[in-house]
């Protein structure tokens, strides 16, 4: 069983780089907040860590999730990927997802301070992997998996923003931390329409935007979502560092330029493989912010 997690884990969700990724999401959020509440002062503990081991346990959850929910198709149109090939069992990642879930839940339970939030987030989280008893309506629907499923990266995001201001006493509801919801939801949802627009000859029998509404339609929807985006990294940023208020700007620039290419001809390239790009350059924009304004002040 072992041997055949680590064919599913390398393939589909290679541990160390998630584990990274939580990491980076969790300290993007937690330290912008600190940082825009005036808060200069940090006690890192524990709980820091729980709390990006949750986001990195909560994203491998829906991962398999995703796998169970897409059998039948994956079956079909992804016949090489570990479950579907059969080099990875049903039984496997059922066992492996329980325990990641009773562990995740514990350390929530015994150690954070907002375990309301957790709550929520994995039920949230449950639905969805329940369809939200509506697998007929919504798995017929891409417009309809994508409202009812993408929200859960903003639920996780509040979950961040809970702990945070539960710990340093600030308060839930502020302008800052609406935005900071968004500051990552945003890319998620960005990326989730990228990876479904292709090209009219490269469309098969799987479901794309682009098969639904033409490649232009959703192309141009995600380059509107990228400037909206943008705009919220810019306030969260503009009383920190406005040199990276400029580098953002410089990346939006060229991530639209690709856009542009893009809509012009899609046989160039694919968008998703863009948008990636532009999406690791902004998240590590962000991220620098932090360390840069600690040690130099505002620039």
């Amino acid at each position: 069983m072992i041997r055949r997690l680590s064919i599913y884990f390398r393939e589909m969700y290679p541990l160390i780089p998630r584990f990274a990724l939580g990491l980076i999401i969790f300290g993007e959020i937690h330290f912008i907040i600190l940082l825009n509440a005036g808060i200069r002062t940090f006690h890192l503990g524990f709980q820091e860590l729980i709390g990006s081991f949750t986001v990195f346990s909560f994203l491998l959850w829906l991962r398999i999730a995703d796998d169970f929910k897409d059998y039948e198709l994956d079956c079909r149109l992804f016949a090489h990927r570990p479950l579907p090939s059969g080099r990875v069992h049903k039984k496997d990642l059922a066992l492996f997802v329980t325990l990641l879930i009773i562990v995740t839940v514990l350390l929530n339970l015994f150690y954070m301070n907002n375990f309301g939030f957790f709550l929520f987030l994995y039920i949230y989280g449950t639905l969805m992997s329940l369809w939200f008893f509506s697998k007929k309506k919504i798995q017929k629907s891409l417009p309809l998996a994508l409202v009812t499923h993408n929200p859960v990266q903003m639920i996780m995001n509040i979950y961040i923003i809970s702990f945070t201001c539960i710990k340093y006493q600030l308060p839930l509801f502020t302008f800052i931390h609406f935005l900071a919801a968004w500051t990552l939801y945003f890319p998620a949802l960005i990326w989730e329409i990228a990876r479904k627009i292709r090209a009219p000859q490269d469309e098969t029998e799987y479901v794309t935007y682009s098969s639904l509404f033409g490649y232009q339609k959703p192309t141009r929807f995600i380059l509107l979502l990228t400037w909206v985006d943008i705009i919220t990294n810019f306030i969260l940023v503009w009383n920190l560092n406005k040199l990276t208020v400029l580098a953002l700007l410089l990346n939006v620039l060229w991530m639209s330029v690709k856009f542009l290419q893009f809509l012009k001809d899609p046989t160039q390239f694919a968008i998703v493989d863009k948008v990636e790009r532009y999406t690791y350059i902004q998240e590590s924009l962000m991220l620098i912010t932090i360390p840069v304004y600690l040690l130099f002040g505002k620039i």
